[in-house]
């Protein structure tokens, strides 16, 4: 009957988290239409962009389902369930590591082949003497560099030495030895591992220049609210007017037929830009000013307001909750050598306590973890639009609902997808304990105490499973293999995050000096060409 019972609640766990990869693909196909350009659309950039985003997503819902599992074998005493024998653990372990092989090697696959090539087949696709044969030719020869870059990494993953230089031969150094030893030494799952964690390094890297700005941006410009669009659109009449009187005002100098000088010809060709612009926002802000989506906005203002003061608390629980384990790992951690490895938890942190608990009850740690990605999604997303996608200082695309090209969107999705990515070890850092055993407990012996007096009997108590516990005892996630195989990226990981923390306080500043944003905010640029104005009533309307 117990094992009964366990068949039926694994079997539960793995329909919820078929339900979850429904709503993931329903989430990312609405999530990449509403970007994506109505008069630039492409059907294969389409369905590649919502692919990667959704195998990103699938594969950290796979961070909670691992977490379970290894948790579902054993008592709340620290025992083995009676039909957790060390075939079924074995199997239920290997299923989650085929899992990650799986989904790993298509992220490897989106990343190095499949995005490149597609985004390179539309770059030349701009071109007007294409053919579709060329196309193909120079857009496979540009990704051959990918693929090297692919193989490269996988060699050096196969190959690089994992010995940990050691200082002393301690206790703790031993310990630490122990568990490294224990990940294993598989060549193909080393090459794998080193392969995704330098995407991950990407991704921290994306996430402390897009996620730690959206964290600040997104809640504060909910709850400042955009300007008035009435009154944004007297103040674009006042401004097409007063240039309008300039262009006369220019004009006139050449009305006997003398040519205009220089200086006045060129100030004259910028007057024109800006009245075309202007003229554009004009039409914009009559849109928006005429929809019922815009009165329906301003009626929800007191819903936005609520919603940014939550996603500001939210964004200050999760910089608490990372510097105080960060701050545990400078002071508690076995050094650089080891990759700041904690044994145990000395200082503890909201995130790390909560979600323990709620991993008692299934599904509601799930439901978390669901709620920290898709509130990394947002921000990220948040940070993206608001910045744009850049190449050191140039400006490469700019992301705006229904007009973003196919080559910005593949970017897009490329970009969230390394973020996503790197969520998996940022939910590590404010949960080290919860990844790496999730609720698991161990016998450890401890001395009787009879009267206040120590007898020489021993007893069996529970512990809750850290590094410091015996190996065969506690299992560790498949997550954490996969996330600690090399100890120089944990390293990297790890001021990663002060970078993180500082990069989100800075833009928490630039955030609350900045002031409301135009209703328009990013919809009509300098450079924007006069087709644009062919979309707004798509999206406004």
């Amino acid at each position: 009957m117990a094992a009964f019972t366990a068949a039926a609640d694994l079997v539960t766990g793995w329909c919820l988290f078929g339900l979850a990869l429904l709503v993931i693909l329903a989430f990312c196909w609405v999530y990449v239409r509403k970007y994506q350009s109505r008069r630039e659309s492409e059907v294969i950039s389409t369905i590649t962009s919502i692919f990667a985003l959704a195998i990103a997503l699938i594969t950290s819902a796979l961070l909670p389902v691992d977490i379970f599992l290894v948790s579902y074998v054993k008592n709340q005493n620290g025992t083995l369930k009676d039909w957790a024998n060390p075939n079924v653990t074995s199997q239920i372990e290997d299923t989650v590591l085929y899992a990650y092989y799986t989904l790993y090697s298509i992220i490897l696959f989106c990343v190095f082949l499949w995005i490149p090539f597609v985004y390179f087949y539309y770059e030349e696709k701009d071109e007007d003497d294409a053919n579709t044969c060329s196309q193909i030719k120079i857009a496979f020869k540009y990704t051959l560099g990918f693929l090297l870059v692919c193989a490269v990494l996988l060699i050096i993953g196969a190959f690089v030495p994992l010995d940990i230089p050691s200082k002393k031969n301690s206790t703790e150094w031993e310990k630490i030895k122990l568990l490294f030893e224990e990940l294993g030494s598989s060549h193909g799952l080393a090459a794998l591992s080193f392969s995704i964690s330098s995407l991950t390094l990407i991704g921290m890297v994306a996430a402390i220049t897009y996620t730690a700005y959206g964290m600040s941006a997104l809640p504060l410009s909910l709850i400042k609210g955009t300007r008035n669009a009435t009154y944004e659109r007297l103040e674009n009449t006042e401004d097409i007017e007063e240039v309008e009187q300039n262009i006369q005002r220019i004009k006139s100098k050449c009305k006997d037929g003398r040519p205009l000088p220089t200086r006045d010809r060129r100030m004259l060709q910028q007057l024109e830009d800006r009245l075309r612009t202007l003229r554009r926002r004009g039409r914009h802000l009559e849109n928006i000013e005429k929809s019922c989506w815009s009165k329906f906005c301003g009626a929800m203002r007191p819903l936005k307001i609520v919603w940014g003061v939550f996603f500001i608390l939210v964004a200050l629980l999760f910089t608490v909750s990372l510097f105080l384990s960060n701050l545990d790992k400078a002071l508690h951690s076995a050094g650089i050598d080891s990759g700041f490895i904690i044994l145990g938890t000395n200082l503890t942190n909201p995130l790390n306590m909560l979600l323990p608990v709620l991993q008692t009850v299934f599904p509601l740690d799930y439901i978390l973890i669901t709620i920290i990605i898709m509130y990394f999604i947002f921000t990220s997303m948040a940070g993206i639009r608001n910045m744009g996608i850049w190449f050191f200082w140039i400006r490469l695309y700019k992301i705006r609902r229904g007009r973003t090209r196919p080559q910005a969107l593949l970017f897009l999705c490329m970009i969230l997808l390394l973020i996503v990515l790197h969520t998996s070890y940022m939910i590590y850092s404010l949960a080290p304990q919860y990844v790496m055993y999730g609720s698991q407990k161990y016998l450890s012996p401890s001395n009787t105490t009879v009267d206040g007096h120590v007898t020489n009997g021993t007893t069996l108590v529970p512990k809750d499973c850290d590094a410091d516990a015996p190996a065969e005892q506690c299992t560790v996630t498949r997550t954490y293999l996969f996330l600690h195989k090399f100890w120089f990226f944990s390293v990297a990981y790890y001021f990663g995050n002060w970078a993180f923390i500082a990069v989100f306080l800075l833009g928490l500043i630039v955030s609350c000096c900045k002031g409301k944003k135009s209703v328009i905010e990013g919809e009509v640029d300098e450079d924007d060409s006069d087709l644009s104005d062919d979309e707004p009533s798509l999206y406004y309307g």
